[in-house]
């Protein structure tokens, strides 16, 4: 059994009992999040598509943490003309488990 979610603008397959790393979820670590955006489910044989998204199956996650990803460096560069800029930044990211997909 496995679905195609989409949350943070991104898309994930995932099957009950694996963990994913997807963009910052408000919530703090062990609480339950249901994720509504379910584009695919599949289950053997049974396969359903949405039209976009399939209202009737359910998602359940467990927020494991909330952390920071690893810096990413911004350089910006003008030649000949003496500008440079150097930026760093740190994207938030939810660590999270998958607990049950369901269709109801």
């Amino acid at each position: 059994m496995y679905a195609i979610i989409q949350t943070g603008g991104k898309q994930y397959k995932i099957s009950p009992g694996d963990t994913i790393r997807v963009e910052k979820i408000e919530g703090q670590a062990g609480d339950l999040v249901e994720i509504k955006n379910v584009l695919l489910y599949a289950e053997g044989e049974k396969v359903l598509a949405g039209d976009p998204l399939l209202p009737n199956v359910r998602i359940v996650g467990e927020i494991m943490g909330q952390r920071r990803a690893k810096k990413v460096i911004v350089f910006k560069m003008k030649r000949r003309k003496g500008y440079a800029k150097r930026q760093g930044h740190r994207q938030f990211f939810t660590t999270m488990k998958i607990k049950e997909i369901s269709l109801q």
